[in-house]
C-alpha cells in the first residue's frame, strides 16, 4: 500500500552477486515509480585494527567480524513508522573499509533492499529475519560464483595465489555456513536465470 515501507532482504554466499541483484531491483522497482534505496551489512564490517585487536583479522567476513548488534539497530530504525532520512554506513571494497554515512535513505523510501551473508543466520543475527518483511536466497552455481570471488579479490589487489588461498580457507568456510540458512528463505532467487522458485 502506499506509503509503507518493505524491506526485502536478499542473503547469500559470497561472490553470489547479493550487490549486483540489490541495485538491479532497487532500480526496477524505481522504474515502476516506486523508492528505493540498497543498505548492505557490509557496511558493518569491523574496522582492520579492531579485527587485529580481537585476533580476527585471518576471518574478516566470518559472523563474528560484523557489528552485528549494529546492523539490527539500523533495520529496526528502518522499520520505525515515518523514519526521516538518515544515512546508512557503505563499504569502499577496494580499501577494505566501511564508509560512515555512505548511503542516503530517504524518508520517502517504500522499498528498502538489504542485502548481507547472514541475514537467515541465528544466534547475534537471530532478530534480523522478522525486521524484514522477505528475504530471498541467492543461488549462483559453484563453478561460475567461486571464479567470480577469485576474479574479485585480485581486482582489489591480491595476487592470483593469494586469492585463491583465502577464497579456500576464508570465503568457502563462511559459504557453507551460509548455505545452512538457505531453508529459512522465503524464495531463492536464480541468479542465472533471474527468476524465483521454492526454497
Amino acid at each position: 500500500m502506499p506509503g509503507t515501507r518493505r524491506l526485502l532482504g536478499l542473503a547469500g554466499p559470497p561472490g553470489a552477486g547479493k550487490s549486483t541483484v540489490a541495485a538491479t531491483l532497487a532500480q526496477r522497482w524505481v522504474a515502476r515509480g516506486g523508492v528505493a534505496a540498497v543498505v548492505s551489512m557490509d557496511g558493518f564490517h569491523l574496522s582492520g585494527a579492531e579485527l587485529a585487536r580481537r585476533g580476527l583479522a585471518d576471518v574478516k567476513g566470518a559472523p563474528e567480524t560484523f557489528d552485528a548488534a549494529g546492523f539490527v539497530a539500523l533495520l529496526r530504525r528502518l522499520r520505525a513508522p515515518g523514519p526521516p532520512e538518515f544515512a546508512a554506513p557503505g563499504f569502499d571494497r577496494a580499501r577494505e573499509r566501511t564508509v560512515p554515512a555512505a548511503v542516503a535513505v530517504p524518508a520517502a523510501a517504500d522499498l528498502v533492499v538489504v542485502e548481507g551473508n547472514y541475514l537467515l543466520a541465528d544466534g547475534a543475527y537471530a532478530p534480523v529475519r522478522g525486521l524484514l518483511d522477505r528475504c530471498w536466497y541467492l543461488d549462483l552455481p559453484d563453478a561460475v560464483r567461486v571464479p567470480r570471488l577469485v576474479e574479485r579479490h585480485v581486482a582489489h589487489g591480491r595476487t592470483r595465489a593469494a586469492a585463491e588461498e583465502w577464497v579456500r580457507r576464508s570465503d568457502e568456510a563462511n559459504a557453507r555456513l551460509v548455505a545452512a540458512t538457505r531453508a529459512r528463505a522465503d524464495a531463492v532467487w536464480d541468479v542465472l536465470a533471474e527468476r524465483l522458485r521454492p526454497p
